[in-house]
């Protein structure tokens, strides 16, 4: 379909589809009918009989994403001038959590809910960067059994 008037009906037919010369499409088996088409009444018919159509829209590749996907499961493009929103100081956020945790792990000793042996133990835990917040240090406190009844008369249940 590389004769004039087929480029003709091409260029017709993208403007009556609203689309790109590239996404109308000719039936093959018609190409002698679509030829002799000239005007646009004749591009119209050509549509409605369904010789000449609209191509679906092609959708952009996903190659190069899956790559870049990889590439980030692998600590790739995370570095500070692949990150968007405002900055974030990586040591404030640690010395907030870690003085968060030895807050907690304070408080509890006070409280006599562990003992000072534990304390210390746990404190070294937290230096070493073991726990990710106050939330997943309690949950280690429980799931290893080192909270203890509170030695003042509280009256409150066991955490």
């Amino acid at each position: 379909m590389s004769t004039t008037a087929g480029k003709l009906v091409k260029r017709l037919a993208a403007d009556l589809l609203k689309v790109g010369t590239s996404r109308v499409r000719i039936d093959p088996s018609a190409t002698e009918k679509v030829e002799t088409a000239i005007t646009r009444e004749d591009v119209r018919r050509l549509i409605k009989e369904g010789l000449v159509y609209e191509a679906p829209p092609s959708t952009p590749s996903r190659g190069r994403w899956r790559i870049v996907r990889e590439q980030r499961k692998r600590g790739r493009r995370r570095g500070p001038g692949s990150r968007k929103g405002p900055r974030v100081d990586e040591k404030r956020l640690w010395i907030a959590r870690v003085r968060a945790q030895r807050r907690f792990l304070k408080t509890l000793r006070l409280k006599g809910v562990i003992s000072a042996a534990d304390y210390r133990r746990l404190r070294g835990l937290v230096k070493g960067g073991m726990f990710s917040s106050v939330r997943h240090l309690k949950m280690y406190l429980e799931e290893h059994g080192l909270l203890r009844r509170p030695e003042v008369a509280g009256g409150g249940e066991k955490r």
